[in-house]
């Protein structure tokens, strides 16, 4: 589905990615692990058109989509929820799910996904009409994931969705990613919690200074010691 050949990114003459490649086929949940400064986000906007890679070759369902704009990534059905979550703040938590299909003119269609995500997460509905910046750290996650799904994607970028959140609710955005994943939503997946992550993934990637270091499934590197030594405590 999404195959990433030799992709190199930089910022300024800082390089932050070097020749990475790496695919995700349909249906996958595949997660993106490594320290700070690793490349990780970077990779994250490289796919989604908010950063043009220097070098290399970014394909979605067979097109080419490298150095394409973020709208046109987006229209192509890939939709990408940000670290920090990046919600409009002064707006209402409707309007910040319409952000989300602004792309789209099926009204009906609108309006039956605003309907299943009122559904899936109650507390959106009870505050509708709530200014979002008021909403807890995890409403605001629920918010932020919701807004990406309005937008009908066939992938998700996820960049840290368990950043900030206290201990219980991490578990619970770790239960949403999951169930976007079942049903039918291929999700690549940047996450600080090794552990969560590779427990969760089909497969992983681990970065180092900008390069894929190790691949593999989630089974294979929990129980590869470079990575338990290096992220699991081990």
């Amino acid at each position: 589905m999404l195959k990433v050949d030799g992709v190199t990114c930089a910022y300024g003459k800082v390089m932050a990615v070097r020749d990475l490649t790496m695919e995700v086929r349909q249906g996958e949940l595949v997660t993106l692990i490594g320290a700070n400064g690793a490349g990780k986000t970077t990779t994250l906007k490289a796919i989604s058109g908010v950063l043009a890679p220097v070098e290399g070759r970014i394909e979605f369902e067979g097109e080419d989509i490298t150095g394409a704009s973020a709208r046109t990534v987006l229209e192509k059905g890939i939709a990408h929820c940000p670290e920090g979550r990046r919600i409009f703040p002064y707006m209402t938590v409707r309007e910040n799910l319409e952000m989300g299909c602004f792309l789209r003119n099926d009204a009906q269609a609108i309006a039956k996904d605003m309907e299943k995500i009122f559904e899936r997460f109650p507390i959106l509905h009870e505050r509708r009409a709530q200014a979002a910046g008021t909403l807890s750290g995890g409403e605001q996650q629920m918010l932020a994931i919701s807004r990406a799904l309005m937008s009908r994607p066939r992938l998700i970028l996820f960049d840290e969705p368990s950043l900030g959140l206290a201990p219980n609710l991490v578990e619970q955005t770790f239960d949403i990613v999951e169930q976007i994943r079942s049903d039918g939503v291929t999700v690549v997946m940047v996450e600080q919690n090794a552990l969560a992550a590779l427990e969760l993934c089909d497969r992983s990637y681990v970065l180092e200074s900008g390069e894929v270091t190790l691949s593999g499934t989630g089974n294979q590197l929990l129980k590869n010691k470079k990575v338990q030594q290096a992220y699991l405590g081990g």
